[in-house]
């Protein structure tokens, strides 16, 4: 037992004497290394949560009454414009047209009588007028009842992707009935929202240099192929949101994007003059971010910083610091509030591409 207790007194020992003997070579070998922000242009990418719709997306209606005779298409189909998609059984409306089309050469003939009466001045011109008259609703009449069969062919009025069939053969539906609805996916819209500053960024990018173009990464974190352009803003911001409605659009000649996908639109944006520092630099403390700024006796004090964007391992700074300021590249967590170090100045483009790498 004495023997054990031994063996662990001197494990400790030595941990400490080796600890300690670090810590001495440390602080004699090694001085604090500050440095000041990197001042340069740079860019970054920003994405936006993003909800895929068609081009053109509709929905298909009976417009008229009756049994569902024939469905011509499968549920996904691909279809061009005047494609037949669905049949509903026209009898009913084919007799229609035809006691329309009899009512309508009786018409015809009535007029033709009376006609010959008027000029032989034994009817009055009233009744010629009369007959003209329901001439001309005879064939209102058949133009409707024409109509109305020619709506027992539901085709479909451009080229698109089918949805889920809605009913069977054999269904009864009313008019105004939803039958399935059909996408033009050869192009898609990504709708997506843009807070004021972002949207102020944006439009004074836009005037700078005219850049509209945006990406597409996919909801399995794949990018889309082919690069958007941002067409439309929204009129007004969201008041309860604060944010507003942007658009962009994606050439789809693969079909890949389908009506009620998600993704992200990424954007790309640029900053002049931008205060870069890394972001190992930094610490948080109830949810605001600080470096340790060293002025010209070493002694450093903690600064509240407001970071505009982060970058991999890199943080562009709003306001906090001054392209001047030094501050506590590392060993942020061995110092203290108005402590008096020796530091080694660090030129900022080294600081700063060695805490990217």
């Amino acid at each position: 037992m004495t023997r054990i207790v031994l063996l662990l007194s001197l494990t400790v020992l030595v941990g400490f004497t080796a600890c300690h003997s670090r810590q001495e070579q440390k602080n004699e070998a090694g001085k604090f290394p500050v440095t000041t922000p990197l001042v340069q242009d740079t860019s970054f990418t920003k994405e936006y949560v993003a909800e895929i719709q068609s081009i053109q997306n509709i929905e298909i209606r009976a417009k008229v009454k009756g049994y569902i005779e024939s469905i011509h298409v499968d549920e996904g189909q691909l279809v061009k414009a005047g494609q037949l998609l669905f049949t509903i059984r026209p009898k009913e409306y084919e007799a229609e047209l035809l006691k329309a089309r009899a009512n309508l050469k009786t018409a015809e003939l009535e007029l033709q009588n009376v006609k010959k009466l008027t000029d032989k001045d034994i009817v009055s011109k009233t009744e010629l007028e009369a007959a003209e008259a329901k001439l001309e609703e005879a064939k209102a009449e058949e133009g409707l009842a024409e109509l109305y069969v020619s709506y027992t062919q539901v085709k479909a009025p451009f080229n698109g992707n089918i949805d889920r069939l809605k009913f069977k053969v054999g269904s009864l539906i009313d008019d105004g009935t939803l039958l399935t609805t059909l996408s033009d996916n050869k192009e898609v819209y990504a709708y997506f929202n843009l807070s004021e500053t972002e949207y102020l960024d944006y439009q004074s990018q836009m005037l700078d240099k005219g850049k509209n173009s945006a990406s597409l990464v996919l909801a399995n974190n794949q990018p889309h192929p082919y690069p958007g352009v941002v067409e439309a803003v929204a009129g007004e911001f969201d008041k309860n949101t604060g944010s507003i409605a942007f658009r962009a659009k994606f050439p789809n000649p693969d079909l890949l994007l389908k009506q009620g996908e998600t993704g992200k639109v990424q954007l790309k944006a640029d900053i002049k003059n931008a205060l870069i520092i890394p972001q190992k630099s930094t610490f948080e403390m109830q949810n605001r971010f600080y470096v340790y700024a060293v002025d010209k006796n070493n002694v450093v004090q903690a600064r509240n910083i407001v970071i505009r964007q982060k970058i991999t391992n890199l943080y562009v700074i709003e306001s906090g610091l001054s392209e001047s300021d030094k501050f506590l590249l590392e060993g942020i967590q061995n110092v203290k509030e108005d402590e008096k170090i020796e530091s080694v100045f660090v030129a900022p483009a080294q600081a700063v591409a060695s805490a990217a790498n």
